[in-house]
């Protein structure tokens, strides 16, 4: 099996010539550069990743805390931070922590034991100082979360927005008796979402009737269980805004379930445009989250924060977009009564 000793030799450069062809560190002629991509491809050469860790004190590595495993959105994220870091020629090592502060800890805890050279931390449960205090410790991004004393080391969604575009979406089409079901109040994003519902509502001088906000969970039961809430305590409502893809789906069976016609008799807006959301019987209406967007920049950000930290400035608020399709329509009906 070929070493670095013999690239070097079949290109006619030193040892230290292919390793700085290898890490990109410092600059290389592009004549010479070439010839020692050539000998590695000739001579099948793999560089050894531990070799590579020992000589650079680093793992080129970077740890990635999600609160799940699960969902569209999770996976849409895991993709393109592993994508986008392979291309940079460093590895992902993720951990789960449940949305729980003490699992999120632990799961730092490992990321760390892995000597990560950096963190992604998409988290709900740690509290701001906590992340401040690791941002101390290590090279950070916080990704979905804005924390104010780590400002430009966050790589957020403007998810107030987002709620406002659904809300006044429906507001556009006629409608003025229109439900929310949020995401779990006490993550930042569903916060953020259902504060852009309100506002949209108050700039047109609607009322949001009592009862019409359902907390849930994000998750697809959470949609129907929702509705079931809005019947149950007698919520009259045209429009309906959820928190997510998955729980719109969800709401909509219940609603058919309940004998309504979807978009005649009551309209739903998602959020996040999953793939599945185009493919509906009606299609859809939702808001683009930017998470690819996101994922690519919180990369770009942790690379440089762990190369030049005194060069790196983060790109706030990515915004998200309304995707019409069709769930939604002009109201012809009373609504759910």
């Amino acid at each position: 099996m070929a070493n670095i000793r013999d690239v070097a030799k079949k290109a006619g450069v030193s040892v230290a010539t292919v390793s700085r062809v290898m890490t990109g560190d410092a600059p290389v002629n592009e004549q010479t550069r070439r010839r020692v991509e050539r000998a590695m491809a000739t001579l099948d050469y793999a560089p050894n990743a531990f070799a590579r860790s020992l000589a650079f004190n680093r793992s080129f590595s970077v740890g990635l805390l999600i609160s799940h495993l699960a969902g569209p959105f999770i996976g849409r994220l895991l993709t393109t931070v592993e994508t986008t870091l392979r291309d940079r020629q460093m590895s992902l090592i993720v951990a789960s922590g449940q949305s729980d502060a003490e699992q999120e800890q632990a799961a730092i805890h490992f990321l760390l034991s892995k000597r990560c050279d950096g963190l992604l931390v998409h988290a709900d449960g740690m509290s701001d100082a906590a992340l401040g205090k690791l941002a101390d410790r290590v090279p950070l991004v916080v990704l979905n979360r804005h924390v104010d004393a780590l400002a430009d080391q966050c790589v957020v969604a403007d998810n107030v927005l987002g709620g406002y575009l659904a809300t006044r979406h429906l507001i556009d089409l006629g409608h003025q008796r229109i439900a929310c079901l949020t995401g779990s109040l006490f993550k930042q994003d569903a916060h953020h979402r259902l504060a852009g519902f309100q506002r949209a509502m108050d700039e047109a001088g609607l009322d949001v009737p009592e009862g019409a906000v359902v907390e849930g969970n994000f998750t697809e039961a959470s949609g129907a269980a929702g509705v079931r809430t809005l019947h149950e305590r007698g919520v009259a409502f045209t429009g309906l805004v959820t928190g997510n893809d998955e729980m719109a789906i969800s709401a909509m069976g219940a609603l058919r379930a309940q004998g309504y016609a979807l978009p005649h008799d009551i309209s739903v807006v998602g959020y996040d445009d999953e793939m599945y959301a185009r493919h509906m019987v009606p299609s859809l209406t939702t808001i683009h989250a930017p998470v690819e967007e996101m994922a690519n920049y919180g990369v770009q950000l942790i690379t440089a924060l762990i190369d030049q930290p005194e060069q790196a400035i983060a790109h706030q608020n990515f915004p998200p977009r309304l995707v019409v399709r069709g769930s939604t329509a002009p109201p012809a009906k009373v609504g759910l009564t």
